[in-house]
């Protein structure tokens, strides 16, 4: 019998003691919740103070006041032809002089329409004015009373702008009335971006534009809208989306949209809604990339020595080109010093000129590099 008294005690006793700590870890818990409950101010003060200590600051609280700022502005562009819809797209309002307001949108939103309407924020639609457009700079103005319009965007810079800025869009994606004014958002991925685009119907790239980058969602029937910044302030116009279908690796691209630069786009409104014709440069030459010519017209080609370039098919009689020497059958392989890969490059070296300039261009002929001087005039109207 002792022994059975004495192993029973030991357990009773660490019964005991387990209750016990258990108790007082309640009891404890319980003081501590009171104690912050009613007396906080020490403890957040701590907490801050941490926080402060390793630069940690939270501060996002949206971007609404920006977006409501340029909301109104934005309109959805309906484009016409022969009274069938043809196209949609985005533009907004970015000018009102006397009794006139204008529009700014993408050319290829409304280049094949022969009616332009556009629908504000109220549900009103309006028939607009083309006032002017240009397929290079993807550029068109339209214009309407200045009592239809309902706000005015405010211009920002898109030179000041910072990669890692937050921006946004507003648009009418996918090319319908059912997500009008959708917004996006996201971050100036990049800037002075070159892309080669195509100004006609054509897959091949005709031209290079100096582009903003975003990941903020670009879809169709955003052409044309606004990108603006935090502040509500447009900074670009929204233009294109690199897709997978334009890589031969058929990768998937996400998160890479464009946008021309404001500063770009109303340097070409200005002329636009005056009804002036946009002056350029020419050469006066046919070409083709050098790679296209070999592999469809000029098997004879692949054997000359180099692999970049732009061929000359045929020179104007009397052309900048003709007057500094450029010959059919020359392959241009550089400008003003750079290398010219194909002819999307080729055309944007050129357009950086302005009518009455020298450009310096290096052509293969013969085996050899020849440096010419040309003394560029306006293209044909």
């Amino acid at each position: 019998m002792e022994n059975n008294e004495t192993n029973v005690k030991p357990k009773n006793f660490c019964v005991r003691y387990i209750v016990l700590a258990i108790a007082m870890f309640f009891l404890g818990a319980c003081g501590l919740y009171l104690l912050i409950y009613f007396y906080p101010d020490p403890f957040i003060k701590t907490i801050t103070e941490e926080v402060i200590n390793k630069n940690v600051t939270v501060t996002d609280t949206g971007i609404a006041d920006a977006v409501e700022k340029i909301y109104d502005a934005v309109v959805v562009v309906r484009t016409y032809s022969n009274q069938q819809l043809y196209a949609t797209g985005t533009g907004f309002v970015y000018k009102k002089d006397g009794d006139k307001a204008y529009i700014l949108t993408n050319n290829h939103v409304i280049e094949s329409g022969d009616a332009i309407y556009v629908e504000f924020t109220d549900g009103s639609i309006v028939e607009t004015k083309v006032e002017g457009k240009d397929s290079y700079s993807d550029i068109a103005v339209l214009s309407l009373s200045a009592d239809e319009v309902l706000a005015v965007a405010e211009m920002g810079s898109s030179e000041e702008a910072r990669v890692g800025d937050t921006v946004f869009t507003v648009g009418a994606p996918i090319n319908s009335d059912t997500y009008s004014g959708s917004v996006t958002r996201g971050i100036v991925s990049g800037k002075n971006r070159l892309v080669s685009v195509s100004t006609s119907n054509s897959s091949t790239a005709d031209m290079m534009m100096s582009v903003l980058q975003t990941d903020a969602a670009i879809n169709s029937g955003n052409s044309g809208g606004p990108l603006a910044n935090a502040n509500g302030e447009v900074i670009g116009i929204t233009s294109l989306k690199l897709s997978s279908s334009g890589l031969s690796s058929g990768a998937s691209i996400e998160g890479m949209g464009f946008a021309i630069p404001i500063e770009t786009a109303l340097n070409y409104a200005e002329k636009l809604e005056k009804g002036e014709t946009i002056k350029r440069p020419q050469l006066g030459i046919s070409m083709r990339n050098l790679a296209e010519a070999q592999y469809y017209h000029y098997p004879t080609l692949n054997n000359i020595g180099i692999d970049y370039g732009v061929y000359v098919e045929s020179v104007t009689s009397s052309s900048p080109a003709d007057k500094g020497g450029i010959k059919t059958g020359d392959v241009i392989v550089a400008v003003d010093g750079k290398d010219v890969s194909d002819l999307a490059y080729l055309r944007y070296l050129l357009y950086n000129h302005s009518v009455g300039d020298t450009m310096n261009v290096r052509v293969y002929r013969d085996s050899d590099y020849k440096d010419l001087t040309i003394t560029l005039d306006q293209e044909a109207e």
